[in-house]
């Protein structure tokens, strides 16, 4: 693994919210930290209403972790492009975060109960 990645159990109970609904809640959340950048929360798939997201056409790569896809969240008045990433097959290292997902936290709500 990177030496500036680390991941860990999320302590608690975290939610995940985008217009008006809530679409998951776990108690099986990693936090990855990476370098200086703030704690990312990332949530099992199987805790994620996965109907209320729809694929993206936007991939990214990370060097450290591997090639992202992206989910966007349609609600009532729009569509939340891109509100979250998934490393659908990360890098060896990364293997932990493999069937989870991370959410921007300044396009939808994501706290701990």
């Amino acid at each position: 693994m990177a030496d500036h990645i680390k991941i860990r159990k999320a302590t608690g109970k975290w939610v995940v919210r985008a217009g008006g609904a809530v679409l998951g809640e776990t108690q099986n959340a990693l936090e990855l930290i990476e370098g200086d950048y703030a704690p990312v929360i990332y949530f099992p798939r199987e805790d994620i209403a996965m109907s209320f997201l729809d694929a993206s056409d936007t991939k990214t790569h990370c060097p450290w972790k591997g090639d992202a896809s992206y989910y966007s969240i349609p609600t009532k008045s729009t569509v939340i492009k891109d509100a979250a990433w998934s490393y659908e097959d990360p890098k060896d290292d990364m293997a932990q975060i493999k069937g989870y997902l991370a959410f921007y936290t300044d396009r939808v709500t994501v706290e701990e109960l």
